[in-house]
């Protein structure tokens, strides 16, 4: 390996540190991050369920979060599989790099280097998506001791602390699920390291830049802020669906 190939990794590694260092902040430039955006979203939610007692919808959305986790899990294992893979066809590689134009060839040791460095990445997915997996289970669990309408309306403090039980654990299993989707992303920009030092860099920060837009500059950021109040058309249309409280819209006999 070349001081280009240290710098170069060093540099990917601090992007990736300073970018989860910027996502612990609320704000950025003055705007909220999409990922904390989004836990006002999981509050408004699990809140919204303690004024039903059918929870259908919910548990729904719990076995949601649960299967995608165990997808990208699942998908982890098969690419930490590729990479071993991909050890033993080194001298195909090495054949293959040889013809190419551009790509910086080390050797067998700085190329089985830098697939055990993507095989450790893939390694750390892994982790973080399966005890997100976990954690999401523990919040299904949290979810089901939150109690009835009624027992609400009784001691609504004990309803609250419930609440803030399944929040905090399924901020807990969203955050780690984010941090093993962070380091996937970044893989896509560790394969630069595959052709020279400069395209690895040069790749790593066009991640970082794409991942930074989504979270403080995307449309889907500010699909979910409180961008203003609905047009009176459709609340217009709302009201003129919904049946009437004073039972004229009920059938005849009732």
């Amino acid at each position: 390996m070349t001081t280009a190939d240290y710098i170069a990794l060093a540099f990917f590694a601090c992007a990736w540190a300073g970018y989860s260092w910027l996502l612990k902040g609320r704000t950025f430039f003055g705007r909220t991050s999409l990922t904390h955006a989004m836990i006002e979203r999981r509050r408004d939610w699990i809140y919204n369920s303690l004024r039903r007692d059918l929870k259908m919808i919910d548990t729904q959305i719990m076995a949601g979060l649960q299967n995608g986790t165990a997808f990208f899990a699942s998908t982890s294992i098969f690419a930490i599989g590729s990479c071993f893979a991909l050890l033993g066809a080194t001298e195909k590689v090495d054949a293959v790099f040889a013809d190419l134009p551009f790509v910086f060839h080390g050797g067998h040791a700085a190329f089985e280097l830098k697939v055990g460095g993507l095989a450790a990445l893939f390694g750390y997915a892994f982790f973080k998506f399966g005890w997100s997996y976990r954690l999401f289970n523990y919040c299904t669990i949290l979810f089901g001791s939150i109690p009835m309408m009624r027992d609400t309306e009784n001691d609504v403090i004990a309803a609250e602390r419930a609440a803030e039980r399944v929040i905090r654990m399924n901020v807990i299993a969203g955050s780690n699920f984010n941090e093993g989707l962070r380091a996937i992303f970044l893989s896509i920009g560790y394969l630069g390291w595959f052709i020279n030092p400069y395209v690895f860099m040069g790749t790593t920060a066009i991640v970082i830049f794409v991942l930074a837009r989504r979270q403080f500059f995307s449309e889907a950021r500010l699909a979910i802020m409180d961008a203003g109040s609905p047009s009176n058309l459709h609340l217009s249309a709302i009201r003129r669906d919904m049946p009437s409280r004073d039972g004229n819209d009920l059938p005849e006999g009732l």
